[in-house]
């Protein structure tokens, strides 16, 4: 349902390729850019798959984004082989988009040779930290796991994989994992700027965890640190029946191998986790977004909940408390939260992900501070084209929603169609609503 303050969404033309690729509320517009295929600045093709992205600088209108690449294989990297950490297929682009200008200036690799470049989340300093999902190692490749293999064409690895990056935007000409951080199914980070500390959700089912990282040196997370796991007091599995709006007391367990993938004797990728889970820590869901506010840190469990629909968890780091604010309903409404941040106006936006929207087009929807959830923005599922070769109608159905983002001044959202891969550039009349 649509926000009472924003009215119903309607079909906009997007000046760039003249087509109604998307529904949104009275008023607002937006503008595509950086598609798959397209040459960018360092004469390189836009790479396929956009995921999480982040706004990492604002100077004179000039924002500067960097975006994930979520590619498997190991058939070469998109970028400079002499910058890249492996022969594998993911990393990052940065862009450079003039708001006042409202178009797109420069675009480039500036992370690559990683592999699954899912999530990710912006630092204080100005860097974008690239989350790797999927702890895969060479040994592990070469086990006889052909299965594994085909899925991920990355018979050709000479690196282990399942970290996190740190990505200056400018671009990373020796890429280095920060491996104290981890290696397991990353998706999200977020950092409390008063203390340094990262905090970082885990892809996976039908356990995960929920981390996080305590430098050695705020501001230096490839100094060291150390690794923990949130351990909710009486809750050994926030999975399926979790209680709505029941603040749980948490602590923390340390994770003594936070580099060992596998679980020893094995290659199961559930080596971190696992750790997590022997030493006492609470196991969650598929967790997705993490998004923090202050002293307050939102995260997502994409098919958590009684119907596997989805919810929402909000953690306070005062009280060291967790609780869930929003379980999906699972009747056909808003599913699958994924990638998630807080607007200027207090209001979560959180990415939409799941083949169960696909009849309506996946939406980006808005929980304002009430709690109640709307639909702000949404793909058009009766749209039939392509552009640039790419069949639009197949985005409509297979895609998903990622990246979402605002400027720094909050005129501007940003959000990525992962399938084929461009990036939206949303604005409009922000403060008659929520958003």
């Amino acid at each position: 349902m649509p926000h009472p303050d924003l009215g119903p969404l309607k079909p906009v033309t997007d000046p760039t390729t003249g087509l109604d690729l998307l529904s949104l509320p009275e008023g607002f517009r937006y503008l595509t850019m950086g598609w798959a295929g397209q040459a960018m600045s360092d004469g390189f093709a836009g790479p396929q798959k956009a995921d999480g992205m982040g706004v990492v600088a604002e100077n004179d209108g000039l924002v500067t984004l960097v975006r994930n690449h979520e590619l498997r294989g190991s058939s070469g990297p998109i970028g400079n082989p002499s910058a890249a950490y492996d022969n594998t297929g993911g990393g990052t682009t940065t862009l450079l988009f003039d708001s006042r200008r409202e178009r797109l200036e420069a675009s480039f690799i500036s992370l690559n040779g990683t592999l699954n470049n899912c999530a990710g989340g912006v630092t204080p300093w100005g860097t974008w930290l690239s989350c790797e999902e999927g702890p895969l190692t060479p040994e592990f490749l070469h086990h006889g796991n052909e299965a594994r293999q085909a899925t991920w064409a990355i018979e050709n690895a000479q690196r282990k994989h399942g970290y996190v990056f740190e990505v200056n935007p400018g671009g990373v000409p020796d890429p280095q994992p920060i491996v104290p951080m981890g290696q397991f199914y990353h998706e999200a980070v977020a950092i409390d700027e008063s203390s340094g500390i990262a905090y970082m959700t885990e892809d996976r089912a039908p356990f995960a965890g929920f981390y996080r990282y305590l430098p050695n040196s705020p501001g230096k997370l490839a100094d060291g640190g150390r690794l923990q796991m949130m351990r909710v007091k009486g809750a050994s599995v926030l999975a399926d029946h979790v209680p709505l709006f029941e603040p749980m007391m948490v602590d923390w367990v340390d994770i003594a191998e936070p580099d060992q993938g596998h679980t020893p004797g094995t290659h199961d990728c559930s080596g971190v986790v696992q750790q997590g889970i022997d030493a006492g820590a609470t196991a969650f869901r598929s967790l997705e977004g993490c998004s923090i506010e202050g002293a307050d840190l939102f995260f997502t469990s994409k098919n958590g909940g009684r119907n596997y629909a989805g919810m929402i968890f909000h953690y306070d780091l005062d009280a060291q408390t967790v609780q869930a604010i929003w379980e999906a309903p699972g009747n056909g409404g808003f599913t699958g939260p994924d990638n998630i941040t807080v607007s200027p106006r207090g209001s979560l936006m959180i990415c939409e992900d799941n083949e169960s929207s696909l009849n309506r087009g996946q939406q980006i929807s808005g929980m304002d501070r009430q709690g109640q959830v709307f639909a702000f923005c949404r793909f058009n599922p009766e749209f039939k084209g392509t552009y640039l070769g790419h069949d639009l109608v197949r985005t409509s159905l297979f895609s998903e929603w990622a990246g979402v983002c605002f400027s720094k001044d909050g005129q501007w959202m940003f959000a990525n169609m992962f399938r084929p891969g461009f990036t939206c550039a949303i604005t409009g009349p922000w403060g008659r609503g929520p958003v």
